[in-house]
């Protein structure tokens, strides 16, 4: 796969300005046509109330996951890492399930509150089974949160076996989607987004450095314990409040930030702003054709990400 060590682009910094300004510009035309984008009936509450908070929400989602996958693809210093490695997107299913069993999905933040409260459940799981391990390593850690994700899938699947009568409506919010987005999510989630993405891009130094190596990172001054657990714990509180309002989209997490390392290199100064960008992009077109490849009806945006994902990995593995 990609090489791990800090490798640099030969772009100048006006040249990775202009790039991003550019990509910028593209976000927002895509923005405005995917507004008048869809059925002719297209009224003016559809617009307002409907289309554009989920076109500002899967923008919000699309730069969140595509970050995240970043941070950990740069942690794990491993490229198939994804956002949901740790298992933290299975236990807000689980919340979500529940919610909709219970029929509190036609309350306001009736699924997004469970979702998030059994992410934040998983995710302490995950870091009391590290605690217990005799070997404290972030690779345990991992171990934990990929077991843990069986567990938390077997559950679901239980779930769905014993209730019937909502078992689409759960598969439809696996598989993700932003039908249902309203402006109280946007706010919820709005202040996570900006004090999650400020903390990383204020970790990206070290971030980088730790690419070299947790030694020469901490013969270099970096406090790689610390940086890994604000990290993980950044990440996750991310991914919780993403996946509890839009549910599972992958592979956004996972070939975004290969894109973006093979057109800008690893540093993580670049890694993350531009997979920000992209990751934007590519959520909003993916959510754009859910709604409307199909009349009448509408497409999980996970299925289009799937399709898209697939191929795409499927070529980096054998290309490599």
């Amino acid at each position: 796969m990609h090489d791990f060590t800090l490798n640099m682009k030969n772009y100048s910094s006006l040249a990775k300005t202009s790039h991003f300004l550019l990509l910028l510009l593209l976000l927002f035309v895509f923005m405005l046509a995917a507004i008048f984008i869809g059925t002719a009936q297209s009224t003016e509450f559809v617009i307002i109330h409907l289309r554009i908070p989920r076109i500002v929400m899967s923008v919000f989602a699309g730069a969140s996951l595509a970050l995240c996958g970043a941070t950990f693809q740069s942690l794990f210093r491993n490229p198939i890492c994804d956002p949901y490695i740790l298992g933290i997107s299975s236990g807000a299913s689980i919340g979500a399930a529940l919610a909709i069993i219970l029929g509190l999905d036609f309350y306001l933040f009736g699924v997004t509150s469970f979702a998030l409260l059994t992410a934040f459940l998983t995710l302490l799981l995950i870091l009391g089974v590290t605690r217990l391990s005799r070997v404290k390593s972030i690779y345990i850690m991992l171990l934990a949160g990929i077991s843990l994700n069986f567990l938390m899938a077997a559950i679901l699947t239980l779930l769905m076996v014993l209730n019937h009568q909502e078992m689409q409506k759960i598969i439809f919010w696996t598989m993700g989607s932003f039908a249902t987005v309203n402006y109280y999510d946007i706010l919820f989630y709005i202040p996570i987004f900006l004090v999650c993405t400020f903390f990383f891009l204020l970790l990206s130094k070290d971030l980088n450095i730790m690419q070299l190596g947790d030694s020469q990172a901490q013969s270099l001054g970096v406090n790689t314990q610390k940086v890994i657990y604000i990290t993980l714990f950044l990440s996750s509180v991310l991914v919780a409040a993403t996946v509890s309002i839009c549910g599972v989209i992958g592979f956004i997490g996972l070939i975004i930030p290969h894109l973006v390392r093979i057109i800008w290199g690893n540093n993580t100064r670049d890694l993350f702003p531009f997979s920000m960008l992209l990751g934007a992009i590519f959520m909003l077109v993916a959510d754009t054709l859910a709604r409307v490849s199909v009349t009448n009806a509408e497409l999980p945006v996970g299925s289009i990400t799937a399709l898209v994902g697939t191929p795409y990995f499927i070529y980096m593995l054998v290309r490599k």
